[in-house]
């Protein structure tokens, strides 16, 4: 088995959401973060064999980018061996039991209050917009018929604002995140479905992600 690039890309994002992670037989990936306030989860081409912990996401990819056409061979307990002509790397597996893992069951939403579409192009401006102002929070707010995605410094009334408009809505609203949170969303496009119980779910479109976000305890509905 080699990993695919679309792979790699989601187990780098991963790794940005929690360092570590417990790959389950099959061919679903799931990680959550260590304040258990995102969740991730996405279907991929390959087929695990079996069910593995890696401690150190990003040391294990970095060991990959040391080959060109290797495969991963899980015929052991305790390691995974990583061939590449007469190159090969025992790479041990780490104890699950030391790794903040997903619970089992699956996570669904309490309601779905708010909805919309965020397209590739949004999200990388809210992204920079963010960076660019030193700005924290993103707020989805739904106010005079228009829901607008919002990034502000809810603390300061002077702080400047970037916006862009989403969608139509007949309620108000305003559910709070923080950037560092939605910064942690693989580029692309998204339908978005946020429930007024503090919990939001982004679902990729095309790449077969789908993320999970708590809102910050201030937000608001109706």
């Amino acid at each position: 088995m080699k990993l695919s690039d679309s792979t790699i890309s989601v187990l780098k994002n991963f790794s940005s959401i929690n360092q570590s992670i417990i790959v389950g037989e099959g061919n679903t990936l799931r990680t959550i973060s260590v304040m258990k306030n995102i969740l991730a989860e996405a279907t991929v081409e390959e087929t695990f064999p079996r069910t593995f912990a890696i401690y150190d996401l990003n040391e294990f990819l970095n060991g990959l980018s040391l080959h060109d056409d290797y495969t991963l061979d899980f015929s052991n307990d305790t390691y995974v061996v990583i061939r590449e002509g007469r190159r090969r790397v025992n790479y041990h597996f780490a104890d699950p039991e030391v790794i903040v893992a997903p619970p089992e069951k699956q996570l669904v939403l309490p309601s779905s209050d708010v909805s919309f579409q965020l397209d590739h192009s949004q999200l990388l401006q809210l992204v920079k917009a963010a960076s660019v102002y030193k700005l924290p929070d993103l707020s989805v707010v739904g106010e005079e018929g228009t829901i607008s995605l919002v990034v502000r410094d809810k603390k300061n009334d002077s702080s400047n604002i970037f916006s862009v408009d989403v969608g139509e809505t007949s309620d108000d609203f305003c559910f709070n995140f923080k950037v560092e949170n939605t910064n942690k969303i693989l580029a692309g496009n998204y339908d978005v479905v946020i429930s007024q119980k503090l919990l939001a779910q982004f679902t990729g479109q095309k790449n077969n992600v789908e993320y999970f976000i708590a809102l910050e305890p201030d937000s608001s509905f109706g």
